[in-house]
């Protein structure tokens, strides 16, 4: 294989200019630095990069593995390797490794500790230098400070085209922002639900600066369920009580009542049986023929509940176990949130080639969600909105 490579001297110019400003990252990188600092040191040559590697990461991040070696790790996590001992092969599954302990890394510590320090410009060309590499897909941003402290974490569809906005604005908080960010980062996601989880995650996680206002979610408002005197099952709209199990939560008044409109519409439920009722004997919806008569008695509780229960059903996370599957960052790759037992216990990347009903392969490679209310509630919202863009696994 090596018989007519180029020798070393012959390409050590193209690995300075490749890997200037970069970290290099290996499965055991003490060997693989070593070896590039003897060659280069060889032609008089002191070369120097910060080095990452994924062997202790990975007993860090993901303990309790029965081997480390390359081969061995990616398989137990259900990374493909193709080309194994190749340095193609080995390389894009580190690749993957990396992305999958980047995911892991909640508090941000790989990234802190190895993020670049750069040398304090004007705002113009810091937003020159920061869009050039940005990307125009969904994701996470961070903004740092010069001594790598978060300033502020965010969402978007556009990456580069919301931190273009951050850097165009004239108001005080964005004035601030711009004035003390030294480095800009981002994580694709690929879809909007997994970005609305990490970003939720790494505010608490981290307590950026200027999301001070962002570390509790604002939940206002539930839609809670209960039995009436004659049997009949209630949807309410009540503040929200930590002590009750609400179907499912809202950001304010307006979304929640709007909720119930649609799920009145969709189930043919009594307007008296919710918190939209006027009281009177009938209700508006019964004079329309839209209601079947709950409110007068003319039908069943046991009928009319059973078409409640599908509305719960639809909504409710209550003791159930499923995966929901999006898209992924890339072709061949899908995303998925982990539900067991009515708890979202995190989210993953994985190969469409993953069996990833197995539970022990599913319990290595998640991101542990903390903060279950505000994770509840994001899922909630995007299942509700975006019906079309996901498929469920029972389990």
């Amino acid at each position: 294989m090596l018989r007519f490579a180029p020798k070393f001297h012959e390409v050590a110019k193209r690995i300075v200019e490749i890997t200037e400003d970069c970290i290099i990252v290996a499965h055991n990188a003490k060997f693989d630095y070593r070896i590039l600092r003897t060659e280069f040191s060889r032609l008089g040559y002191d070369y120097q990069r910060q080095s990452l590697c994924t062997v202790e990461l990975s007993k860090k991040l993901i303990p309790n593995m029965p081997s480390y070696s390359l081969g061995k790790l990616t398989k137990s996590l259900g990374i493909p390797l193709s080309g194994r001992h190749r340095a193609e092969g080995d390389a894009q599954a580190t690749v993957k490794l990396l992305k999958l302990l980047l995911n892991k890394d909640q508090d941000k510590s790989i990234l802190k500790n190895h993020v670049r320090l750069k040398p304090k410009k004007q705002v113009d060309s810091k937003l020159l230098n920061f869009l050039e590499t940005l990307p125009q897909e969904t994701g996470v941003y961070f903004f740092y400070d010069k001594d790598k402290n978060p300033l502020y974490v965010g969402k978007s569809k556009n990456i580069r085209k919301r931190i273009n906005q951050h850097f165009t604005k004239d108001n005080p908080k964005s004035k601030s922002i711009q004035r003390l960010t030294e480095d800009v980062q981002f994580e694709i996601t690929g879809n909007e639900l997994i970005a609305l989880l990490k970003e939720n995650e790494y505010i608490k996680t981290l307590q950026p600066e200027f999301n001070r206002a962002l570390t509790k979610t604002q939940l206002t408002h539930g839609v809670y369920i209960q039995k009436d005197n004659e049997g009949y099952l209630n949807f309410k709209v009540k503040p929200i009580n930590d002590k009750l199990s609400a179907l499912t939560t809202f950001s304010n008044l307006k979304s929640a009542k709007s909720f119930l409109e649609q799920i009145i519409d969709t189930y043919q439920l009594c307007l008296n049986k919710t918190s939209l009722g006027n009281h009177q004997k009938s209700c508006f919806n019964y004079g329309i023929k839209t209601c079947r008569g709950a409110c007068l008695g003319k039908e069943e509780a046991e009928d009319y509940n059973i078409r409640a229960e599908e509305c719960i059903a639809r909504y409710s996370f209550e003791n159930k176990s499923f995966l929901l599957i999006t898209k992924g960052r890339e072709p061949g790759e899908k995303s998925l949130v982990y539900i067991k037992d009515g708890n979202i216990l995190g989210f993953a990347y994985f190969d469409l080639n993953l069996q990833i009903q197995k539970l022990e392969i599913l319990n290595r490679i998640i991101t542990p969600i903390q903060h279950q209310r505000d994770a509840r509630h994001i899922v909630q919202s995007y299942m509700r909105k975006y019906s079309n863009r996901y498929k469920l696994i029972d389990l």
